[in-house]
């Protein structure tokens, strides 16, 4: 699609419209994962609390914002056939103003990155690298169904805890912090893949070759639930083997819940995914602040 099939008379985007390109609904799970890095340190949240809401300031709004905009960007041409009320498409952010939004806040990501020291900072980078991996050509990682979903689960959960550590140590977290970090985004795999069954259709015509468009909705959706479930029974294995049985066992019950609401998606993967994304993945990332506890109490 061309920059003239999203012009519209307007010469300048809406406000409403650019609140929506960064889409706030979506930086929760990083903003969460920051913080269970930061409960997981071991170090006083109280005497650290600027660098604590910076960071999670950073992950969220900015971070994850940025890499909102540009995927919202370079997938204009998708979202006119799945979702034309999108703010790019719908012309209500015209032209190239949705491109120089998103580099706008990759700038923007990068100083604020600088203002939590050198692992603050790498991580910002590592960040931003990943976020335009995912979304721009000719790398274009979310045309697989294997490394897209994969690459989102570390930016968004794994090296958002990794950094909430690391940040408030000043140094590399431990090696159980990494663990159990790399766990849970190696899970949240799962729920990208979920996520992308709301764009079957224009992911078909467009040659993105998502889980569920490659391997149909119900084989998906059994992929995601098993890579949700292997990922929280490691972190059950592991929570037991550190003597943090009471935390274990609440990860546990957490993931058979979750069991239950994968019953439900199973009898239509399509049409509950939505559902399940509003359920099963709030006892996932309760699991995960649970975790972060057990990691502080070893600490």
């Amino acid at each position: 699609m061309s920059d003239a099939l999203i012009h519209t008379p307007h010469s300048w985007p809406e406000p409403r419209a650019m609140l929506r390109l960064i889409k706030p609904i979506t930086w929760f799970p990083p903003i969460w994962a920051f913080l269970c890095g930061a409960v997981s340190s071991g170090v006083p949240l109280g005497a650290n609390w600027g660098t604590v809401v910076l960071g999670m300031v950073l992950a969220g709004p900015i971070v994850c914002g940025m890499s909102q905009a540009a995927n919202d960007w370079c997938d204009r041409h998708v979202d006119a056939v799945n979702e034309p009320d999108r703010p790019i498409p719908s012309g209500r952010i015209p032209g190239r103003w949705g491109l120089w939004i998103a580099l706008a806040m990759t700038a923007l990501s990068l100083a604020v990155g600088w203002l939590l020291g050198p692992w603050g900072f790498g991580a910002t980078v590592v960040g931003v690298i990943a976020a335009w991996a995912y979304s721009a050509e000719p790398i274009r990682l979310k045309r697989s169904g294997w490394w897209g979903p994969g690459l989102v689960g570390l930016s968004y959960e794994g090296l958002p805890w990794f950094t909430g550590a690391a940040v408030l140590l000043g140094t590399a977290p431990r090696f159980e912090t990494v663990v159990i970090a790399g766990l849970y985004a190696f899970g949240a795999h799962g729920i990208m893949t979920l996520n992308d069954f709301k764009a079957l259709e224009g992911d078909r015509q467009h040659g993105v070759r998502s889980l569920p468009v490659v391997l149909g909705p119900e084989v998906a959706a059994k992929i995601a639930c098993t890579v949700m479930g292997m990922a929280q029974a490691l972190v059950v294995a592991l929570l037991l083997i550190w003597c943090a049985p009471w935390h274990a066992l609440a990860v546990a019950a957490l993931l058979a819940a979750q069991v239950a609401a994968m019953r439900v998606l199973f009898r239509d993967p399509k049409g509950k995914a939505p559902w399940y994304n509003g359920t099963g993945v709030v006892l996932y990332v309760t699991g995960m602040m649970i975790s972060a506890f057990a990691i502080r109490g070893l600490a």
